[in-house]
C-alpha cells in the first residue's frame, strides 16, 4: 500500500530542488527584495532547519503533524495558483506543475485514506 505521507514529503522536497531552478525566492514573501545570489543562499539556508523538522516530526508526531502537513501541501497548491500571474514566477512547465500538484494529491489521499 502506498504511504501518502511519506510520498507527499518526497514531492514537496523535490519541489524545493525545482524551486531552486525556478528561483522562487523571486515570488516568495520576505526573500523576493534579495537580489539572486542573496535570496539563493537565504533561501537553501532557511531550508536546511525546515527539512530537519519535518523529517523529526515524522520520526517523533503523534499524527497531529501528519495532518497539518498535509493540509500544507493542498494549502501550498492553492499559493501556487494564486502566484501563477506574477511576472516573476518560473513554475510555468508540466515539470513544476506534476512535482507541485502531486505533493497537493498526496495530502489530500493522505486525509482521506486513513483509516
Amino acid at each position: 500500500m502506498v504511504n501518502f505521507y511519506l510520498l507527499g514529503i518526497a514531492f514537496i522536497l523535490m519541489h524545493e530542488m525545482d524551486a531552486i531552478r525556478c528561483k522562487e525566492w523571486r515570488i516568495f514573501p520576505g526573500l523576493a527584495f534579495l537580489n539572486d545570489k542573496a535570496g539563493l543562499i537565504a533561501f537553501i539556508f532557511l531550508h536546511i532547519p525546515l527539512f530537519y523538522w519535518i523529517l523529526i516530526e515524522t520520526q517523533t508526531s503523534n499524527g497531529q503533524f501528519r495532518i497539518g502537513f498535509d493540509y500544507f501541501l493542498i494549502v501550498h497548491f492553492i499559493l501556487h495558483l494564486l502566484f501563477l500571474m506574477n511576472k516573476k514566477n518560473e513554475f510555468k512547465d508540466w515539470i513544476s506543475w506534476t512535482i507541485i500538484s502531486g505533493a497537493a494529491l498526496c495530502g489530500l489521499l493522505d486525509l482521506t485514506t486513513k483509516g
